[in-house]
């Protein structure tokens, strides 16, 4: 069918269909193949497992289903995270437009017992928390004593030494040998990290060893080893040696260092790089502070170079004639309002006078007043043989009430 197909133009383009149906025959093509990965997704549904499969090595990732039919060559204790090579045969489905890969056969890799194991406990311990970053120490600027854990005359104590002696020559190290292989190893590693880490001394201890096969560095992913390790008050450095097949050491170190020779350079800084920092910036603070100041300095002559600075005596005259104004001006204030307020006083002072009861007194009136001093308003609050008192204009005089002094009340009315 596709081989009568027309080739595609802008005029005569394919249909979807046609596409869709050439892909699903090349595909049909490769019929099964075995591939290997990692399973990073895995769930079953109504007996069918589907799942996704993801490259050891790059960021690649295909789905893949296994129908009921092939469970049984499957095992059964397979799940996420598990690395696996499986039969696979590629089913491109045309009308979703979606590629899979049905499975056939699935097993675990053959990385052998020991392998499956380290990859357990490496899940085990990451799951604890023991690998994650908030647990790394922040390693010392400039550590006056290193411990270092390594083999004895070994080509790994030989680097580390070397090369931190020659980027910081006062620079001290204490070193406790021990077995980095064999059946003594776990033990004897064990037991330097600990001595290490209790010397108050030791401001950072490094785990070096200069590479080996994988059944050698099986002693740095002892899980004792490993949680010693984790629990190292000190900052710990690995430096083992070995890109391949990490040990879990490496996981758990606050540092790791692909070398003995790098853990020196990334442990110990060179005085001769930190001297010629210090260099720099000296003389970048200089420079700084020498323009500061000229700067101030020009500043300070441009405000001395204006006019106002250079004869300031104009500032004491003008303000000297506008204070006298201003005294003027206040005493003349301050003598209009006395004047406004002695006015004032004499008009009430008038006032006062009009309505004074003195000035009704001259005029022949007088005040009759009981003795107790009541004013005496009525005259029923007279009676004959009552006591009184007398006000004039220029004094006063008592005197006794008799019939003929009281009004009668026909006289008042009339």
């Amino acid at each position: 069918m596709t081989d009568t197909v027309a080739p595609t133009s802008v005029d005569s383009p394919w249909p979807v269909s046609t596409l869709s149906t050439k892909l699903k025959e090349w595909i049909d093509r490769l019929g099964s193949v075995w591939i290997e990965g990692e399973i990073t997704q895995w769930g079953v549904s109504a007996g069918n497992v589907y799942g996704k499969l993801k490259d050891l090595e790059v960021d690649v990732t295909v789905s893949f289903n296994i129908w009921s039919s092939s469970r049984s060559k499957v095992p059964d204790d397979l799940k996420q995270g598990d690395r696996v090579i499986a039969l696979v045969k590629p089913n491109f489905w045309p009308k979703g437009g979606t590629l899979s890969m049905q499975v056939f056969e699935m097993r675990h890799v053959g990385l052998g017992d020991l392998l499956e194991r380290l990859e357990k406990l490496r899940l085990k311990l990451a799951t604890e928390g023991l690998f994650d970053e908030s647990r790394k120490k922040p390693l010392p600027f400039l550590p006056n004593c290193i411990g270092l854990v390594t083999g004895k005359d070994s080509d790994a104590e030989k680097d580390v030494l070397r090369n931190a002696q020659l980027r910081w020559p006062s620079v001290l190290f204490r070193v406790v040998h021990a077995a980095v292989q064999g059946d003594r190893a776990v033990g004897e590693v064990i037991s330097a990290i600990e001595q290490l880490d209790a010397d108050p001394v030791v401001d950072v201890i490094i785990v070096a060893r200069g590479g080996g096969d994988f059944q050698h560095l099986l002693v740095f992913s002892d899980e004792a080893l490993v949680r010693v390790a984790a629990n190292c008050v000190t900052p710990l450095v690995s430096a083992i040696g070995h890109e391949n097949d990490r040990p879990l050491l490496d996981f758990v170190a606050d540092l790791r260092a692909s070398t003995p020779t790098d853990a020196a350079k990334r442990v110990v800084p060179d005085v001769a790089e930190e001297l010629n920092l210090i260099r720099q910036a000296k003389s970048r603070l200089g420079l700084r502070l020498t323009s500061l100041v000229n700067n101030e300095i020009d500043k300070i002559g441009q405000l001395r170079s204006r006019p106002v600075l250079v004869d300031s005596s104009w500032i004491f005259a003008e303000r000297s004639e506008e204070v006298t104004r201003f005294v003027a001006r206040g005493a003349e204030l301050m003598e209009r309002a006395l004047e406004r307020a002695q006015s004032r006083t004499n008009e009430l002072t008038s006032k006062l006078h009009a309505i004074s009861p003195t000035r009704t007194l001259e005029r022949g009136y007088a005040i009759a007043q009981l003795e107790s001093g009541e004013i005496i308003r009525k005259s029923h609050a007279l009676k004959a043989g009552t006591g009184i008192r007398v006000t004039l204009a220029d004094g006063s005089f008592g005197a006794n009430v008799n019939e003929s002094m009281i009004p009668q009340k026909g006289n008042l009315e009339r």
